[in-house]
């Protein structure tokens, strides 16, 4: 039976998904772009009351994306292109040198969980394989571990 999770994720479009994933820039304003935008919870203080900006799929420049961003903070150089904090401002600021990490994706809070789920269970596992030679020094490592523990029980019980 598939939980309220899995129903969430079968809502989006993988196609597109994996196609902006693919490419190596900042993901973040096309996942925006595709979610639902602002939801009616939004906690924004807006003076017009009139102003309703449910649905808006505008950038709210929080600059969480930025904030998050591994190229931003091994190279801090990259910032005096921009003051700006936005989605855009990220694309501008890191280009191509992208590092696929997402996290951009992942602390924005216009774009929908359920891309924020089907990157966190299904993309970046995939993105991300375990070296087979530290995987067999783990099983070794774990052998000896076993051997010398056994050996030390054993002494205590046999004494």
């Amino acid at each position: 039976m598939p939980t309220v999770r899995d129903e969430s994720k079968d809502k989006i479009n993988r196609e597109v998904a994996d196609i902006i994933l693919d490419k190596k820039e900042p993901p973040v304003a096309r996942f925006r772009l595709l979610s639902k935008g602002m939801e009616p919870y939004h906690r924004l203080y807006l003076t017009d009351v009139e102003c309703d900006i449910t649905g808006d799929k505008g950038c709210l420049a929080c600059g969480n994306c930025i904030d998050s961003c591994p190229v931003l903070r091994k190279d801090p150089s990259r910032f005096e292109k921009t003051e700006q904090r936005t989605s855009f401002a990220l694309e501008a600021c890191v280009g191509e040198d992208c590092e696929q990490c997402y996290s951009c994706v992942l602390a924005c809070p216009q774009v929908d969980t359920a891309y924020k789920d089907y990157i966190v269970d299904e993309v970046i596992p995939e993105t991300i394989q375990p070296a087979p030679r530290i995987t067999a020094l783990d099983n070794y490592f774990m052998a000896i571990i076993a051997l010398i523990l056994g050996l030390v029980i054993g002494v205590f019980i046999a004494r």
